[in-house]
């Protein structure tokens, strides 16, 4: 099952340091690095069902 409430301890760094992954990328490294961390993820959570859920959510308000 999909863990849909709060879940970091500190929500704000991991979001500030997300954003510093990205600092001195180009659009493409940008994307090409979350593409890589969604796989990286994507094979540590290892459960499709979950995997899908969280498609699901991600995409939920994007007019898709």
């Amino acid at each position: 099952m999909l863990t849909l409430t709060p879940n970091l301890t500190k929500p704000d760094d991991t979001y500030a340091t997300l954003l510093a992954a990205h600092e001195g990328l180009s659009k493409a490294q940008s994307d090409a690095l979350n593409a890589r961390l969604i796989l990286l993820l994507a094979n540590h959570i290892g459960d499709a069902d979950v995997l899908q859920q969280a498609l699901t959510e991600a995409k939920r308000g994007l007019g898709a």
